[in-house]
């Protein structure tokens, strides 16, 4: 624990009893909220340990973390349910004296997980042999077993334990476990024949259906399907994910076998567990006289053949009542509701005497041969505290049951705790607590309790129901201040109340109970007649548990509460003669949930476990007790008098230590062997002060060692460096003298070699000419042209290397234009070609040429949502290939007029607005011309055979070079342009021809001539 204390503001304290405000309920919550959320699930207050239930794996389990607890002292290591099993063990075995571990929780919060891994702790743990190893797995198996006859889904646990279980494991001198023993209390019986929504009834019925073999389920008469069995779908939850029934059942074949059930007792064991499915299925129904009849004849043919018992025998066992008339004996009918009530009886009868048979024959197996006196750990797992919406007969006797182990907790835990003081020579100081004596008496003073009276009604013949019951508590019970019923209430709390409800004050808090069913559950009664009828089974289980030796009726039994206050007796005795030890397991949250807490649920279960109240005696005293050795080996580099080495007694060093520290005489006290220390916050500053003083001590530590280990190196090195210089000098000398030798080697041959340099290659000249070679390709490999384009950086090649050379220039130039083709998308190489076209018609040729290189083609200049409807429907059927804005010059006066220039599949076409102003085919088209210069103009010459048909198109085109290579490719002719100097003759119209004439000038412009030609003149470019 010490180890952890500086970790304290982040994880929380390991032990409770070091929080300063110890009484505040809040900030207990928060202590155990900061470990839940790093993970940490177990706290102490001293030895008690809180366990909070994570609904996740943690990996904490292992061997290995088992290994890590075996022989560690109890608060060397952070809390764990190792740590406290281990300490139990060793205190056995060193003081050989008995001890008890109780682990109690509400259902789900994980008592059941705690005792396997106690139990798993010590199958690791204890010396094993053979014989040994066969007590263990008996110890082991008779979980699942007992798991499954006694455990059943409810609304806050999927395998909450339905009974209570007190298991001894015996030890040898040795501390091997040789045996064990299991008391069981109070299973709920009732679960057998009626389950809330949500909940469902013992796993073994669902793991038989579910699991059993095909021939089995024949030989029992059940079908693989628990929605045939009223026993089993009154919940409505037959299947539930989290249950594998399956795999459980196959688990639970193998624990009996390893338990030494003889396959003879399985049979007979499964064969009660069918027919208790099949009693369920029984069915009746009113006869003309009113009274009870059977309509199930299948299944009193399975019950007759599973219990060994004649058909009639049991169909008149089921509705009739044997009723003693001074010397003769009468059978009664039953009505319907009684037969339902006497086979209801008979098998919740039938599986608690089985279940009490079952735990009988599992302490055969585990019972210890040898006499010799052994040493004994119990486990103690306990149902806690339980408070319901609804709170019936079931939770009056297990809240009953929480009160007396909350008596013997704190009588206990006192008791320790004075018997320490009083060993260690301290004056005891008494403790106020609350005495939950009261609320015992209460529940089982003789004569006057709640039990007894509940008794008297069960006994007393004439017409006694719950009602009259509750009204005998009023009598009995009014002004205790601990009872309250609507008629004792005052008119608050009276509204809180039912009429048919008592109110009890525990020491955990308020319940209220419900009457109704409390007559019934505590006679559990099973008529005479019935039990006759079991006596004739020949079913071996059955007679046990239905002995022909049976006390004689007339003798009232023991009702229900009165055998579990007996038990309950008989386990206080059991428990006050061991040391006790305790786990108390809280759950997080009602939601099964992982990583959340909730508050209001920790703080009622902390409330009714009394996990304050034990905080409260724990701290009465003093908050933190250790032996003087282990106090004084932590804290003595605090007093430079106790600190490196102390020679005298621990006691000695320890009162030296506090004295110089400051400690005030009523912050601790000293007994014979250990120091008492009354306040947390005196600890925490020693702990702190500690912490300081560790990282100095360590900081001295490491300068003394490392100037030693310095020292020495430096002198081991001072050594070594003489050495290694006297041999690096004369070996640097060797192979200096060796060095120039090859370097005057190495010149003489090139100085040879470059004076025959241009002579045939020969032994003189070869190493040059490589290392020209070498040269120059390296220098090459630095210097490669980037573009295609660069054809001026190839680096000059000496007289060798020309021809390498200029193979290597060939290779690399087609190498990137390799990479330049293979990098170009699909658009840009069609871009490319109309390029290539394009350069083949006009480069050199016309003068404004390259400065359209740079300038992408588009697939067209005009769309066709920009062409008119009327025109488009025209040209649709031919296919528009490409549309461009004109401006077109008349033939006659040269007016300029703006148009498209259309090309299809198979024409020309140009467009004024909404009208075809002419329309050219192609095979009609002779060619086209445009002029050297740097102007915009072509003339289209059209074929003119007729009169009326229209002459030469002269045109201004502002993408020139894109309208013509578009024509070329669409005409698949390349030769229809001409590109002409001076001036171009074009037809007006047949027999009547004009001319465009072309020249250069300081700016472009268009005009009539005097002689009648149209004058382009166009602005010249310079010259690149």
């Amino acid at each position: 624990m010490e180890g952890s204390l500086m970790a304290r503001d982040r994880v929380g304290l390991q032990d409770f009893v070091l929080l300063d405000n110890y009484t505040s309920e809040s900030a207990f919550l928060e202590n155990l909220r900061k470990r839940f959320h790093e993970n940490l699930i177990y706290t102490y207050i001293g030895t008690l340990l809180v366990s909070v239930n994570p609904y996740k794996e943690l990996g904490i389990y292992t061997k290995k973390q088992m290994d890590i607890y075996m022989g560690v002292n109890f608060f060397e290591l952070p809390p764990h349910i190792y740590a406290l099993a281990d300490n139990v063990y060793r205190t056995m075995v060193s003081e050989t004296n008995n001890h008890f571990i109780l682990i109690s929780g509400e259902s789900g919060a994980g008592k059941t997980e705690a005792s396997k891994k106690v139990l798993q702790f010590y199958a690791v743990s204890c010396p094993s042999t053979t014989l040994l190893h066969n007590i263990r797995d008996r110890l082991l198996l008779s979980n699942p077993v007992l798991e499954a006859f006694g455990n059943a889904k409810t609304l806050k646990n999927d395998n909450s334990s339905r009974f209570g279980k007190y298991m001894d494991i015996q030890f040898d001198h040795r501390g091997a476990a040789v045996g064990g023993h299991i008391l069981s209390y109070l299973l709920e019986k009732s679960r057998v024949v009626h389950q809330n929504h949500g909940e469902r009834n013992f796993h073994i019925f669902y793991q038989l259906v579910e699991g059993g073999e095909e021939d089995l389920l024949r030989w029992l008469g059940l079908e693989r399907d628990c929605q045939k069995y009223r026993f089993l779908v009154q919940g409505q939850c037959a299947k539930v994910s989290s249950i594998n029934d399956n795999s459980d059942w196959k688990t639970v074949r193998k624990a009996l076998s390893v338990i030494e059930f003889s396959e003879s007792d399985i049979e007979h064991l499964f064969a009660i567990t069918a027919s208790v499915l099949h009693l369920g299925n029984v069915h009746f129904e009113a006869n003309f006289c009113g009274y009870a009849s059977l309509n199930s004849c299948a299944e009193i043919h399975w019950l007759s053949k599973l219990l060994g018992i004649l058909p009639a025998v049991l169909q008149e066992g089921l509705t009739h009542r044997k009723i003693e008339a001074k010397a003769e004996e009468v059978l009664s009918p039953f009505t319907v509701d009684h037969a339902i009530y006497a086979r209801d009886a008979l098998a919740k009868a039938i599986y608690g005497r089985t279940f009490t048979w079952l735990v009988n024959k599992i302490n055969e197996s585990l019972a210890n041969r040898d006499s010799t006196r052994k040493t004994v750990i119990g486990l103690l797992d306990i149902y806690g505290f339980e408070v319901f919406q609804v709170n019936s007969f079931e939770q009056f006797c297990i809240n009953y049951c929480n009160e007396k182990l909350q008596q013997l907790f704190i009588q206990l835990t006192l008791k320790s705790e004075q018997e320490e003081y009083e060993m260690e020579g301290i004056e005891w100081e008494p403790v106020p607590y609350f005495n939950n004596k009261i609320i015992c008496d209460l529940v089982e003073e003789k004569h006057r309790g709640i039990i007894s009276i509940l008794d008297e009604e069960c006994l007393r013949p004439g017409g006694a129901t719950d009602m009259t019951f509750l009204e005998k508590l009023e009598e009995n019970m009014c002004g205790h201040p601990h009872f309250v019923t609507h008629k004792l209430a005052d008119p608050k709390t009276r509204k809180t109340l039912g009429r048919g409800e008592f109110r009890l004050l525990h020491y955990a808090g308020e319940v209220t109970y419900c009457v109704l069913g409390f007559l019934d559950k505590n006679n559990d009664l099973l008529y005479k007649n019935i039990k006759d009828v079991m006596h004739q089974s020949k079913n071996p289980i059955i007679r046990h548990c239905f002995p022909t030796t049976e006390p004689d009726s007339k003798r009232r039994p023991e009702t229900v509460a009165t055998q579990f206050k007996n038990s309950l007796a008989g386990l206080t005795e059991i428990l006050m003669s061991k040391e006790p030890w305790y786990v108390r397991c809280l759950k997080p949250n009602e939601g099964k949930q992982s990583g959340r807490f909730d508050d209001v649920t920790v703080r009622h279960q902390v409330k009714y476990l009394g996990l304050m109240e034990h905080l409260r005696v724990r701290r009465a005293g003093f908050a933190y007790r250790r032996r003087y050795e282990v106090f004084l080996q932590r804290y003595k580099p605090l007093c430079p008098d106790t600190w490196p080495h102390w020679r005298g007694t621990a006691a000695e060093g320890v009162e030296k230590l506090v004295k110089y520290l400051g400690y005030k005489p009523n912050e601790y006290k000293l007994g014979r062997t250990k120091i008492f220390i009354r306040h947390p916050r005196t600890l925490f500053a020693t702990e702190d002060a500690f912490d300081v003083c560790k990282h100095e001590l360590a900081t001295r530590i490491q300068a003394k060692y490392k100037g030693y280990r310095v020292k020495g190196d430096y002198l081991k090195q001072r050594e070594a460096a003489t050495k290694i210089e006297t041999c690096w000098r004369g070996l640097q000398a060797r192979r200096e003298r060796e060095r120039r030798a090859w370097a005057v080697k190495v010149i003489k041959k090139f100085i040879k070699g470059f004076m025959t340099r241009n002579q045939p290659a020969s032994f003189d000249n070869s190493e040059y000419l490589a290392f020209v070679r070498n040269n120059y390709l390296t220098r090459l490999k630095e210097n490669l042209p980037k573009s295609v384009l660069d054809k001026k950086t190839w680096l000059t090649p000496p007289p060798i290397m020309k021809e390498a050379s200029e193979l290597l220039r060939k290779l690399h130039m087609r190498t990137m234009v390799r990479k330049y083709v293979r990098g170009i998308t699909a658009q840009r190489r069609a871009q490319l070609q109309l390029k290539g076209l394009t350069s083949d018609l006009f480069r050199g040729k016309k003068e404004n040429y390259p400065s359209s290189v740079g300038r992408p083609f588009a697939d067209t200049r005009i769309h066709e949502q920009d062409i008119n409807i009327k025109v488009l429907q025209v040209i649709c059927q031919e296919g528009m290939k490409y549309g461009v804005p004109v401006i077109k010059y008349d033939r006659n006066g040269f007016r300029p007029r703006f148009r498209q220039l259309i090309l299809t599949q198979e024409a020309v076409y140009l467009v004024e607005e909404a009208k075809v102003k002419q329309r050219v085919e192609y095979s009609s088209l002779k060619g086209a011309s445009v002029s050297n210069l740097s102007d915009n103009f072509l003339i289209l010459h059209v074929t003119c055979d007729e009169i009326r048909q229209k002459g030469d198109l002269v045109l201004q085109c502002d993408f020139l070079f894109e309208a013509l290579t578009k024509l070329c490719m669409v005409t698949n002719n390349h030769s229809i342009v001409k590109v002409v100097q001076g001036s171009v003759r074009f037809d007006i119209q047949p027999g009547k021809e004009g001319f465009v004439d072309f020249k250069s000038g300081s700016e472009s412009m268009v005009y009539r001539a005097k002689n009648g030609h149209l004058m382009v003149e166009s602005a010249r470019t310079k010259s690149r």
